[in-house]
């Protein structure tokens, strides 16, 4: 689980105005709680919160939170994002004991690929992309890498089946699905078909269309 040092700064005025004022200057408004400390008005340099959620945890990130010369083990609990640039516009760290459990959601990677699937015109479909799990904040893991090779047209992977770390807990049902196989519709397959024979049809008289637009293309740059 990775962690790194990031530096918060005490002192903000709150409002809405101040906290544009500290956005336009790359400051994030933040506040952070938690152990039954007081919640405390903080901000954070964009960039700074950048680089420490750069690795493979992500928000997941163990941050060395460092307020006033005095370091609070933390993570982010919560992110807001403007509705447009869905740049971050506020944070919620909440401090957090290195050796209590807590529990957070990691992302669900799938890997390989099954030929059987193939071969069969099915369709693999990921029913989980998160899974929430409990842990102690060192032993995050990054992911959970599901390998699907061996799926068959009748497999189903379920939340008992994944492989978690040492200490890591699945806290969704063992038989809640994560990833299962579709079988492509008659219709789907009819129409795909139908485009095949279609594109092949089009491409016996298309030469010349593309060649004229190509032309086209070409003088419309030339008249630039």
């Amino acid at each position: 689980m990775s962690e790194t040092i990031l530096n918060a700064t005490t002192g903000r005025t709150l409002g809405s105005s101040s906290a544009r004022r500290l956005r336009a200057q790359d400051q994030i408004p933040a506040v952070v709680y938690g152990l039954g400390m007081e919640p405390l008005s903080v901000s954070v340099d964009r960039r700074e919160l950048r680089q420490a959620v750069s690795g493979g945890s992500g928000l997941n990130t163990i941050l060395d939170l460092t307020i006033d010369g005095k370091m609070y083990p933390s993570i982010i609990k919560d992110v807001q994002r403007h509705p447009v640039r869905l740049n971050i516009t506020h944070l919620d760290f909440i401090q957090v004991d290195l050796n209590a459990q807590i529990v957070v959601n990691i992302p669900i990677h799938l890997t390989g690929e099954s030929e059987e699937v193939q071969n069969n015109k099915g369709l693999i479909d990921q029913i989980m992309t998160e899974l929430e799990v409990s842990t102690t904040p060192r032993n995050i893991p990054e992911e959970v890498v599901v390998d699907i090779s061996a799926m068959d047209m009748d497999s189903t992977i379920q939340v008992a089946d994944l492989q978690l770390p040492d200490g890591v807990t699945a806290t969704a049902e063992p038989d809640r699905t994560v990833v299962t196989v579709s079988i492509m519709r008659a219709a789907d397959l009819d129409e795909d078909a139908t485009d095949a024979e279609a594109g092949e049809g089009d491409g016996e008289g298309e030469g010349g269309e593309s060649d004229d637009a190509a032309a086209d293309a070409a003088g419309d740059d030339s008249d630039d």
